[in-house]
């Protein structure tokens, strides 16, 4: 039996859950159906989500068919929420995409596909919502094919002309099927794997039509993964239960893993690396759990026991996840009660940190206050209310500040000394600029003659280990490759937090000597609104120092796309929402 990891994934609004528990219910997971509007969905197990109505948390169902067993990972969908979303793409063996017939491909749609491709993710393509009024089957299509790639097919025809247009996805399999004259489900399989082809289905989830046969299609058209002997897991989540436990949430990608198994991991924050064993394991579905003695390649499980593990960890031989494309670019201060002590409350929110690192807590010192990187509204009034519910806190969040970085524009050398009494530590780095979205690359040059091997990775790990700031405003640094040349030890003097001292004085010499770059976050965003009200989107936008593409109109409805700077851009949702009396769309 095939066993697959899929996560499902869709613009919020556009029908994901009720996706999710219709493929439930029709391969039996589930006796009955949930809804989102009557609050008994699934995958809702939070109050926040009954109460919204829109996922917050990704969870996880597992579900069989007679050849396909499959763990179904929900993401959000709301773009304030597209941390978690993109946490989860790190352990999926393939995607279904839905698409809202009644609204087509939307700009956090776009945002989504191209995380797909990026994560290189074979994906599957759900059109829901075809009971209602929409613009036909094959004006969707289209629109798919030119909004997203021309290898969406339409999978609920399978004809001569439907296997034609697949064998054209692949020269080698063209030539094959105009000599046989078919394709074999593997023909399929592989192109779809190879990210060549997406099948779309058709069908309304709330009323269970084109579920079936699009189930059959993931049993069908799709390649069980092959993992290696060596154990291997890859972190994507860290939760709590309702009693406090700690849950590491980790897709294994190689071996096996049993209770009181020892892990070998180093912590976030650098150091000894800790060896810790795990006590319990968990095969969550919903809100319910079992228990497993041991679980093997391919599965996901929370673990229990494990106290500095980190989303994006790797464990055993995976190696570490890349940086997350989609990150806030505004920090909030958190206001406090006047009878709550930040200093107390810190230590408390630093559990909703290892939950979501994106939130990137900061303590002020000088002011003495707490600062937290948020998306949007919908984030902020989630975590008042997670404070509220969680600690007993009322916490207010005040007007944000935008989040610069800065980078440098050439290469240039950094040598850094530490040599108090009885210290001593010499480390030279190598800046160079990256390519935009690039962050933080760390290497080594440097040879083991010069250098222990030993030494050559603390100073990774110093470098790793945080946030270094420019010399401009004193923003995160951001898009550099760092290298390490050469360094000189004392082998007697020299001690492990002098390579510390030593490396950040390198970091910071090279950036006082560089053409330090200040980057400005700008959004990209699509504009829906009618069409009389485009002159004052237009005159707006060239205000803010915005550019966008020339604008598309029905004579009732105009789409304006383009970018424009966070700074000037950051409360002009609501202008539109007043100004078209709530029937823009800004995203």
């Amino acid at each position: 039996m095939k066993q697959l990891v899929i996560g499902i994934l869709a613009h919020v609004d556009a029908g994901k859950t009720t996706l999710s528990e219709a493929l439930l219910y029709t391969a039996g997971a589930i006796p009955a159906l949930g809804r989102v509007d009557h609050r008994d969905a699934y995958l809702d197990t939070h109050a926040l989500e009954r109460d919204r109505g829109i996922t917050i948390f990704s969870k996880q169902a597992l579900f069989q068919t007679p050849a396909l067993a499959v763990t179904l990972l929900d993401t959000p969908g709301h773009v304030d929420f597209s941390a978690e979303m993109e946490r989860t793409l790190q352990v999926l063996d393939y995607a279904i995409l839905v698409i809202s017939a009644t609204d087509g491909v939307q700009a956090h749609t776009e945002t989504l596909w191209r995380l797909l491709r990026r994560n290189q993710i074979p994906t599957f393509l759900f059109v829901t919502k075809m009971d209602l009024p929409n613009p036909g089957r094959e004006a969707i299509l289209a629109g798919l094919q030119r909004q997203l790639d021309e290898g969406c097919a339409d999978f609920t025809r399978r004809d001569g002309a439907w296997a034609e247009g697949v064998a054209l996805r692949d020269e080698g399999l063209l030539d094959r099927y105009l000599e046989t004259g078919r394709l074999t489900p593997r023909d399929v399989s592989g192109l779809v794997r190879l990210g060549r082809l997406f099948p779309c289905y058709f069908g309304a989830a709330l009323r269970l039509e084109g579920v079936a046969d699009f189930l059959q299609g993931l049993t069908d058209y799709t390649e069980a993964p092959v993992y290696p002997p060596d154990f291997a897991a890859r972190v994507f989540k860290i939760a709590r239960d309702s009693q406090g436990n700690r849950l590491t949430y980790a897709k294994l990608t190689g071996g096996t893993l049993a209770v009181r198994a020892p892990l070998s991991y180093l912590p976030q924050t650098g150091g000894e690396v800790l060896e810790e064993k795990v006590t319990q394991l968990r095969l969550y579905s919903g809100a319910k759990y079992q228990t497993a003695e041991a679980v093997s390649a391919g599965q996901v499980c929370a673990l229990l026991g494990l106290t500095q593990t980190y989303p994006g960890q790797g464990l055993g031989a995976e190696p570490p996840a890349p940086p997350p494309l989609l990150e806030p670019v505004v920090t909030y201060r958190l206001v406090l009660p006047p009878d709550c002590p930040a200093q107390v409350l810190l230590p408390k929110l630093r559990q909703l940190e290892e939950e979501d690192p994106q939130l990137h807590l900061v303590w002020d010192e000088h002011s003495q206050e707490i600062h937290a990187r948020l998306m949007g509204q919908v984030q902020i009034e989630v975590l008042q209310r997670l404070i509220a519910d969680r600690f007993d806190v009322a916490v207010q969040v005040d007007a944000g500040r935008i989040l610069y970085k800065e980078t440098i524009a050439a290469p240039v050398e950094g040598v850094g000394h530490f040599e108090p009494l009885r210290h001593y530590a010499e480390v030279h780095l190598l800046l160079e600029p990256l390519p935009q979205g690039s962050g933080l690359v760390f290497d080594s040059r440097c040879s083991e003659d010069l250098l222990d091997r030993n030494w050559q990775r603390l100073i990774l790990t110093h470098l790793a280990e945080r946030t270094h700031r420019g010399v401009l405003t004193g923003a995160p640094i951001t898009d550099l490759r760092i290298t390490l040349l050469s360094g000189r030890a004392h082998p007697k003097h020299t001690e492990g937090g002098d390579f510390r001292q030593a490396t950040y004085r390198a970091v910071r010499q090279g950036l006082m000597q560089a053409e330090s770059v200040l980057l400005e976050p700008w959004y990209a965003f699509t504009l829906t609104l009618p069409a009389e009200q485009l002159g004052r989107a237009i005159s707006d936008l060239q205000t803010m120092a915005g550019t966008f593409d020339p604008p598309e109109s029905d004579g009732t409805w105009a789409t304006l796309t383009g970018t424009a700077p966070v700074a000037a851009m950051k409360d002009y949702p609501l202008t539109v929402a007043a100004y078209t009396r709530g029937r823009g769309k800004f995203a």
